[in-house]
């Protein structure tokens, strides 16, 4: 019996061994089979090829302060109460037009006074002349001293100071009476009016905000790759966002409502420093031709710049590359499989950015799914752009 058990137990044992290693096996074969149809799996992307095409390069402006190089305050010259407005707000001036008349009680006792004082002094240099003379003709005559001749002549000259001190002394009231006058100091359209009818003022105070909105102008630093091609004179393209078409100055500007529709042609006046000499960073002017009365002189958020002309240059879909730097995309080898690789980038136009080094021209990239890949995963890119549906391994797409 004893002999029997232990047998029983050995084959029991055995059949445990066997069903383990059995066990494993599968799980070695399947891993194996997993392994290879992972290796043997295809996945069907879509991608583009690298090819030479015509770039406007386009740069986002996260904030452009417009300005108007044409733009001042007219300002009281003198203290006193706005007695007359010869002006309304969106009133279109010239440089001189008289905007406001101010009066200052003080001016007119002034004026009179200084003439008074003018009278005297006339009257004193006719005295002061008549005795200087009469001194003169005595002195020719040696009939006089030389101590009163000279007298004489002191005091003759020194009524001349006082009748010059007493005429510029009442110049300068009148001029201050001319300053109660306040004129613009620019041609343009008055925007602001700080100060109403009645109101009293102190000299230096501003009173209104005339401004010439016809010609505006912005500044933005960019980067080099995306100021080597342009060149001063060119025209550039503005987009603006629509709820950044706003109004400061409640002028009879119509402010744009149409959002990416509002195109707006602008100048490039200047690059500094210029295109010629090395530099990673360069700040570019424009001037906008504002004749349509759109803008303002304000900070516009959002504001898109293309490039009016296009330069050829090596380009692949901005859809191709894997991260937010623009310095890698997964290329399409020859063996079928994807590898990820360093390039170096240039300008962009919103849909196609310019290859520096990196790819070559007829290179295919991946331009979707990066979410997965990995290096060496064999694929079959669909190439939209390639007018013979041909993908990189010569397959249809």
């Amino acid at each position: 019996m004893k002999r029997f058990f232990f047998i029983g137990i050995v084959v029991i044992l055995a059949l445990a061994v066997a069903l383990v290693v059995y066990g494993t096996w599968l799980n070695v074969s399947d891993e194996k089979q997993i392994a290879r149809r992972m290796d043997e799996r295809v996945l069907t992307l879509t991608g583009a090829r690298a090819e030479r095409r015509g770039l406007r390069p386009l740069v986002e402006i996260d904030a452009a302060r417009l300005y108007s190089e044409n733009m001042a305050d007219a300002v009281a010259l003198v203290e006193g109460r706005i007695i007359e407005m010869y002006v309304a707000k969106n009133s279109h001036v010239r440089k001189g037009d008289m905007l406001m008349r101010l009066e200052n009680d003080q001016i007119p006792l002034q004026i009179q006074q200084a003439n008074a004082t003018v009278r005297r002094a006339e009257a004193a240099l006719a005295q002061a002349a008549n005795t200087y003379h009469r001194q003169e003709r005595l002195m020719a005559k040696e009939a006089t001293s030389q101590e009163k001749y000279e007298e004489a002549g002191a005091q003759y000259a020194a009524a001349q100071e006082a009748l010059a001190e007493a005429e510029a002394q009442r110049a300068q009231y009148v001029v201050q009476e001319g300053r109660q006058n306040v004129i613009s100091p620019v041609d343009g359209n008055v925007l602001l009016i700080y100060h109403r009818e009645g109101s009293y003022v102190q000299g230096g105070t501003p009173l209104a905000l005339v401004g010439d909105f016809d010609r505006l102008r912005f500044a933005v630093t960019l980067e080099d790759k995306d100021t080597r091609h342009l060149t001063v004179g060119d025209a550039m393209t503005l987009h603006f966002q629509a709820q950044s078409m706003k109004k400061a100055y409640d002028t009879e500007y119509a402010a744009g409502n149409l959002g990416r529709g509002e195109k707006i042609i602008a100048t490039l006046k200047e690059i500094t420093p210029p295109v010629t000499e090395p530099a990673g960073m360069r700040r570019v002017v424009c001037e906008i031709d504002n004749r349509a009365r759109v803008l303002e002189p304000l900070t516009y958020n959002g504001v898109t710049m293309q490039a009016g002309r296009d330069y050829a240059c090596l380009a692949v879909p901005l859809a191709a590359m894997t991260d937010a730097s623009h310095s890698e995309v997964f290329v399409v080898e020859a063996d079928g499989k994807i590898r990820r690789r360093e390039v170096t980038t240039g300008a962009n136009d919103g849909k196609y950015i310019e290859i520096l080094s990196g790819l070559a021209e007829g290179d295919a990239v991946v331009t979707e799914s990066f979410e997965g890949l990995d290096d060496d995963m064999r694929v079959e890119v669909s190439i939209e752009e390639d007018a013979k549906g041909k993908n990189p391994k010569g397959g249809e797409g």
